[in-house]
């Protein structure tokens, strides 16, 4: 469709019958990306109305969530599932103008400066603790624990800026650049919290914690202490609940960015915030089902 079609268009959205105004809503929105310019130049015209300035918006939202949907969907569907551009997609649903290099950046400078402190003559307990010392002392992170609940807390764009976040966004930008580095550290899906668990038992016996694979846990919220078998089973019996497996081993990258949605969900709750809540139902659907 030409611009002069799509501009065509757009002066019907204030038409005040509804049955017009649902057709061409329809048909904008089923032209994606490529209404977008056009409709933002609209809506920066002075004398628009309020119906006008909002039936834009509400266009321009559900463009932008559609466009999130089918990037989920894709990279679900993908081989790799990049934990970094999992994340990125999300934090793109709240900042569709989000600059990806300033992320990439600020990953790659604080990569750089734990690889300096690094050898390979270290325990892993040592890399760790190396790990914990630029990531918390030199560059500052911390978990929220004052506004645990608020949805910045998941965007990493937003993580990186504040240097504050949950558990399960502290353990993504831990993880993406520990395995930048070489440092096999895995996501672990425990009910509320996340930890991560060092995957590799460089010799020591695999039943060392009772579940093949894992060395110890290093929990991001608390300054990267490092945890074992007996902890993790201390905090499921402060929630009253059994252990399960899923409980000790690494999870998914999906399974990641699936409770980073939740974890939005449960937010935009909080907030009373039914809309971006019923969004982000629906962009956990793009990771149930995955294009063939």
């Amino acid at each position: 469709m030409s611009d002069n079609e799509i501009h065509a268009l757009i002066n019907l959205i204030d038409d005040p019958d509804d049955a017009v105004y649902t057709q061409v809503r329809d048909r904008i929105i089923s032209l994606g990306a490529p209404a977008v310019a056009a409709l933002e130049r609209a809506w920066e015209t002075d004398d628009l109305g309020d119906l006008f300035r909002n039936r834009i918006e509400d266009i321009l939202h559900t463009i932008h969530l559609d466009v999130t949907y089918q990037r989920l969907k894709t990279w679900a569907a993908g081989e790799t599932q990049d934990l970094l551009e999992g994340a990125l997609i999300v934090a793109r649903y709240r900042y569709p103008e989000l600059d990806e290099h300033r992320v990439r950046s600020k990953l790659a400078a604080l990569r750089q400066d734990i690889w300096l402190e690094l050898n390979d003559e270290l325990t892993p307990f040592e890399k760790v603790r190396v790990f914990n010392h630029v990531f918390f002392q030199a560059h500052g992170f911390k978990g929220n624990k004052r506004n645990y609940h608020a949805p910045q807390n998941s965007y990493i764009n937003e993580v990186l800026d504040s240097k504050q976040g949950n558990p399960l966004s502290l353990s993504i930008i831990y993880q993406v650049i520990a395995s930048e580095l070489g440092l096999p550290l895995r996501g672990v899906n425990l009910p509320n919290h996340f930890v991560l668990a060092w995957t590799d038992t460089g010799g020591v016996s695999p039943g060392l914690l009772g579940h093949p694979g894992v060395l110890f846990y290093v929990n991001t919220f608390s300054q990267g202490d490092i945890l074992g078998k007996n902890e993790i089973l201390g905090f499921l019996k402060k929630l009253n609940l059994p252990p399960q497996e899923s409980f000790f081993v690494p999870c998914s990258t999906a399974d990641m960015v699936r409770r980073l949605l939740n974890n939005l969900l449960n937010s935009y709750q909080k907030q009373q915030d039914s809309d971006r809540a019923d969004d982000m139902r629906r962009l956990l659907t793009a990771l149930d089902t995955p294009s063939a």
